[in-house]
């Protein structure tokens, strides 16, 4: 990846390329760090600290802490990802929406982008008026003497425009930049939290030090003050943060293994032989080729994870809201233990949703009936298979086969740092799995493109 960077950088257009990308990736970070008026920075972000099992830790970690600090881009760019899935699930389901981008052409996809961003501002609206909501509700917003609805205005607004912003800047990357702009948007605001997580890290185990030679104890703690309630509270969550020394090298070793399996399996594919017959239309005789389709074997990517996060988590979320903790009596602690990321129900429920989007988002990208129908009109086939329906029940055959396996796979990128941060005590890993494979996936992509744009300059450098 270096050697490719190096050589790109050699070539002046792609070097201004690389620039622009810098450039608007600066621009992201610092609108990451303007706070929105009115807002009491600290006291949300010690509230969301102990979100970190809820879609609110999700949506802090994917911005990279923006959301939990209420900066301007503090809704990154989770509303234009939002709208993207819906107006592509309306494609499939609206006849209309299907017409224009089969058959719209150029024109076609202009209408369903300006679509795309006008549902993108709307979802920002909403999402912006449920986190003014949210921090309003627990005492976070400090209007003075100014009139509260003009207060509300200016936040949610502050909010959208950020939203949008960032919208517009990941079109400008993918247009004069590098890669696809949403995408390098989404693996900077994972990568901004990496020296806070070392930063963490470092902090854990002077934790554990300090609780394994007794610096720290309820005694110590009830002598400089505290009720023994209160100690014991502070002493559980000094656990909850605390990391063993030998714990950190094997913490390093999984998440590099994870990384090969996530390369592995990006660059894995099921290859279907196809044939074409040959056919004479004049005095040129064309066909006879032989080649293949290409099935990718996570063909839903990073989305399943995230779908079925989100929901695994809405409980947990409302329970926030609600102010319930595993602790409270009643309905809301019983359902507060139950959808623990600490409780086996949470990582089977997890396990299912994963399979269940994984196989919803195959079907999405891969139509066997329509590529079976596509092959017969061109002549081709699949040898050992009539073209037609034969054809069609094969490739969805295998479609299940591939598909089940890339669920499994995911499955296992999303449960192992939940399991491991399980049984070691450490929450920070809750996460991780997402956060590694979208950071491996855009990176994988972004250099293929460089080496793609490489080649179109008859530039062969590494890939000789």
């Amino acid at each position: 990846m270096i050697q490719t960077i190096r050589n790109a950088w050699a070539v002046p257009e792609l070097r201004k390329k690389i620039l622009f990308t810098v450039m608007a990736l600066l621009i992201f970070r610092l609108g990451s760090a303007v706070p929105v008026p009115y807002i009491d920075r600290l006291a949300l972000e010690s509230y969301m600290e102990m979100q970190s099992g809820t879609i609110l830790g999700l949506m802090s970690a994917l911005s990279g802490s923006a959301f939990s600090m209420a900066t301007v881009f503090a809704l990154s760019i989770q509303p234009y990802i939002n709208s993207s899935i819906i107006i592509q699930l309306l494609t499939v389901a609206i006849p209309a929406l299907e017409r224009l981008a089969k058959e719209g052409g150029e024109e076609g996809r202009k209408k369903i982008a300006s679509i795309t961003r006008y549902t993108t501002v709307a979802i920002a609206l909403l999402q912006g008026f449920g986190y003014y909501s949210l921090i309003n509700s627990y005492g976070l917003v400090d209007g003075g003497s100014l009139n509260g609805i003009w207060v509300a205005v200016v936040i949610i607004l502050s909010f959208t425009a950020g939203s949008a912003f960032l919208m517009w800047l990941g079109e400008q990357i993918t247009e004069f930049g590098i890669g696809n702009g949403i995408s390098i948007l989404l693996f900077a605001g994972i990568v901004s939290r990496f020296p806070q997580m070392v930063m963490d890290s470092i902090s854990g185990v002077s934790t554990w030090n300090s609780l394994n030679s007794g610096a720290i104890t309820e005694e110590t703690l009830t002598e400089a003050g505290m009720t023994a309630d209160q100690a014991a509270q502070y002493i559980q969550s000094l656990k909850a943060s605390a990391v063993a020394p030998w714990l950190i090298p094997i913490i390093v070793i999984g998440l590099l293994a994870l990384v090969v399996l996530i390369v592995f399996i990006a660059n894995s594919e099921r290859r279907i032989p196809v044939q074409y017959a040959k056919r004479v239309v004049g005095r040129k005789m064309y066909g006879g080729q032989s080649t293949h389709i290409p099935m990718k074997l996570n063909m839903g990517g990073v989305m399943p994870i995230i779908f079925a996060q989100s929901i695994a988590m809405l409980p947990a979320t409302i329970g926030a809201f609600a102010g319930w903790t595993t602790a409270s009596e009643g309905g809301g602690g019983v359902m507060m233990r139950l959808f623990d990321t600490s409780k086996p129900f949470y990582s089977i429920l997890y396990f299912l949703l994963i399979v269940g989007f994984s196989y919803f988002y195959a079907t999405m990208q891969f139509n066997p009936i329509e590529v079976a129908n596509n092959l017969k009109k061109n002549g081709g086939f699949i040898p050992g298979f009539r073209p037609g329906k034969p054809t069609a029940d094969f490739m969805m055959r295998v479609l299940n086969k591939i598909t089940m396996f890339g669920a499994l796979y995911l499955s296992i990128v999303a449960l192992a740092p939940i399991i491991t941060g399980n049984i070691v005590g450490y929450s920070s890993l809750a996460i991780g799995g997402t956060s590694i494979i979208i950071v491996v996936g855009v990176a994988l992509e972004t250099v293929r493109q460089l080496e793609a744009q490489m080649l179109m300059r008859h530039y062969k450098g590494f890939l000789e």
